[in-house]
């Protein structure tokens, strides 16, 4: 296995916490209710649209349109979204600050809309030990597709076999091994630390 010379993480679910609940569940009290809405309104399908580069300017009009009762909590979605994050990952900021200190040069590769990021940024001051991220939204392409792996590697300078990439989706861990990636998928900042030790990543 070739060493590790740099290390990628995804954001969602791995860095902080995030799901569309947090924030909608705030607003709809009934659980039946806040399973239907998520379900068929705003759910995470559509939310994906975003993430792949859709203008909230488009997709929020045309979603009120389709559900005229339910205007007021797609409304919410654009102007509330940080509240789909309720803070970090519990662990994983002190292994990213623990790497930062080794000089281990640290890149993202995230699913996230570009104006939602644009807003998520400056909360997380952590993404100063970040040379490059790439985010799907600016880019207009996403995970688990090809392209934006490829675009990551010529950014960031590395072969995909010299980086170590770390997410929480199993389908975005399989399109990276396939081409050529060494991959982590994160299920808690425990098991994390493990594998960056046993690369001799961190102590």
């Amino acid at each position: 296995m070739t060493d590790v010379k740099a290390v990628v993480f995804d954001v969602g679910r791995v860095i902080v916490q995030w799901d569309l609940r947090y924030l909608f569940a705030k607003l709809i009290p009934e659980t039946d209710r806040l399973d239907w809405f998520l379900a068929n309104v705003v759910t995470q399908e559509w939310h994906f649209e975003h993430d792949a580069g859709r203008a909230l300017a488009d997709m929020v009009p045309e979603r009120k349109a389709q559900f005229p009762q339910y205007a007021h909590l797609i409304d919410a979605y654009a102007a509330r979204f940080l509240e789909t994050i309720p803070g970090p990952v519990p662990g994983t900021l002190s292994l990213i600050e623990e790497l930062a200190a080794r000089d281990v040069p640290l890149f993202g590769i995230t699913n996230f809309g570009a104006e939602f990021w644009a807003q998520f940024v400056p909360t997380m001051p952590i993404f100063d030990h970040f040379t490059d991220i790439v985010v799907s939204g600016t880019e207009k392409m996403v995970k688990p597709d090809r392209a934006i792996f490829d675009l990551a590697a010529a950014r960031f300078g590395h072969a995909p076999a010299e980086m170590l990439f770390i997410d929480d989706n199993a389908d975005n861990i399989a399109s990276a091994q396939t081409l050529g990636w060494q991959v982590h998928l994160f299920t808690q900042a425990q098991g994390l630390a493990a594998d960056l030790r046993s690369r001799g990543l961190i102590t």
